[in-house]
């Protein structure tokens, strides 16, 4: 009789051609299409149309300042947020690996020995009429392999390397974040410490202007009055100091936890050492350069996850086919464990259908398909959070250097009235009054300068960050 094998062989082969060609995990992600691609998104009427931008620039290149590099590069080294970063790296590369292994088969191995007697009080017990001690001993080993027919596990596999490069996109936002935040909190205690100095120069300036107007109170020039506006003026500007000393001890501080060390010193420039080429602020920002973003990158990486989860949970309702193999050694005694006659083995082949199984199937997919909505809803609002600040950071660039010159303007006036009417007041053709007024406008428009040249240097970090840090996809 010819065996009938082959056609069952050929049978099962065409069956799982045909199950492979509806699988329901053959969805493959496309990135959806939002209205922030468009350019308008943008408000890119506000710049020129060049390409060159600040997106592909490093950091280092970025920023001059010997000083405040060393600053950054201790921070990246440092920082615990950069740390935390790197471990969910590890867990999530973890993952990737047991997902990959998704596709091999499972071997346990181990002996086994076993011990057992029946009880007298049952049915065999009676039976037998005296208790049967019963030795075994058993060195197995078990096999189990799923067949992945929908293209579950390969859905499960991209779903974790997603999340994995999802976790190296957030390391990267977390580094431009802090290099970011160092550069920010260096630049504004660059500007406290010209704001410092110029009211140190003002305390002096005032305090000489005292000694002037208590002479001049001696010689009946001047009320007592006078006096207590001079020293009213000095008290202030020594409040202002008192002020700025305190806000610089804090932003070293928090300077020194971005570079995850105890509070110290920081060791810094001058403002007016800073250069920035302005002409990589000013180039064009094209809406596809927002790709950049680490935090664009990894919301995408995570919906492409929650997409391929979906899958996943799709493939959920499909059969199961599982191969399953046993095989090892088994005796009595253990003498004999080791013979020919001991060898035992099994192969099983199963197909498994889901029927009723307590709605878990359908809530896992429910579920999924709301993560996935989530995951998109999230990278839409990257992408417009993302276009948002790269609109504020250009505008707050170009109000800063225009604030920048127009209060550089206004000092030059007041120091030129203040200088006029000191010399009216020395002549009798002026009070100390405008002397006051007009040496208190000039020592603010000067702040004010000093404000807006700061602002400068923080727009520039802020569209830093906004444009993705320096990162290239």
């Amino acid at each position: 009789m010819i065996s009938q094998r082959p056609y069952y062989l050929v049978f099962y082969v065409v069956l799982m051609v045909g199950l492979l060609s509806c699988s329901p995990a053959k969805k493959l992600y496309e990135r959806p299409s939002t209205e922030v691609d468009e350019v308008d998104a943008y408000r890119l009427g506000i710049i020129s149309a060049d390409t060159s931008n600040l997106a592909n620039v490093p950091w280092q290149d970025l920023f001059q300042d010997t000083l405040l590099q060393s600053h950054i590069e201790e921070a990246l080294q440092q920082n615990l947020d950069m740390q935390i970063a790197l471990e969910n790296i590890r867990s999530a590369n973890a993952y990737l690996q047991q997902a990959k292994a998704g596709y091999h088969p499972t071997l346990n191995v181990g002996p086994q020995a076993s011990f057992s007697t029946n009880s007298l009080n049952t049915q065999f017990g009676a039976i037998f009429g005296e208790r049967i001690y019963l030795d075994q001993y058993e060195l197995n080993a078990a096999l189990s392999w799923e067949a992945d027919i929908w293209g579950k596990i390969a859905s499960r596999e991209r779903a974790q390397a997603a999340a994995y490069l999802a976790s190296i996109s957030a390391h990267q936002a977390i580094q431009s974040q802090v290099v970011a935040s160092v550069a920010d909190t260096y630049f504004q205690l660059l500007e406290l410490d010209a704001q410092k100095e110029i009211l140190e120069q003002a305390i002096e300036l005032r305090s000489n202007s005292l000694v002037t107007a208590r002479a001049l109170k001696e010689s009946g020039q001047l009320t007592e009055a006078a006096i207590q506006q001079y020293d009213a003026q000095v008290y202030n500007a020594q409040a202002q100091l008192v002020s700025i000393d305190n806000n610089i001890t804090i932003l070293e501080n928090l300077m020194n936890l971005l570079m995850g060390r105890m509070p110290q010193a920081i060791e810094r420039g001058t403002l007016d050492q800073q250069q920035i080429n302005s002409d990589l602020v000013r180039a064009g920002v094209p809406a596809q350069l927002l790709q950049n973003r680490p935090d664009v990158i990894a919301a995408e990486f995570d919906l492409i996850s929650a997409f391929e989860m979906t899958n996943v949970a799709r493939a959920s309702f499909y059969p199961s086919l599982t191969l399953s193999a046993n095989a090892g050694l088994q005796s009595v005694l253990i003498d004999q464990l080791l013979g020919g006659n001991s060898i035992f083995f099994n192969i099983i082949g199963s197909l498994t259908q889901p029927i009723w199984n307590r709605r878990q199937l359908k809530t896992q997919k429910e579920v999924a398909l709301a993560q996935q909505q989530m995951a998109y809803l999230n990278y839409r609002k990257t992408l417009l959070v993302a276009s948002g600040e790269v609109t504020d950071a250009l505008s707050s660039y170009q109000t800063q250097d225009q604030l920048a010159e127009l209060k550089t303007l206004e000092f030059e006036s007041y120091s030129r009235s203040y200088e006029i009417s000191e010399e009216l007041l020395d002549f009798g053709l002026s009070n100390y009054l405008d002397v006051l007024v007009a040496e208190q406008s000039a020592l603010n428009a000067r702040v004010g300068a000093i404000s807006a040249e700061g602002g400068k240097l923080k727009s520039v970090v802020q569209l830093y960050r906004a444009l993705g840090g320096g990162w290239e996809r």
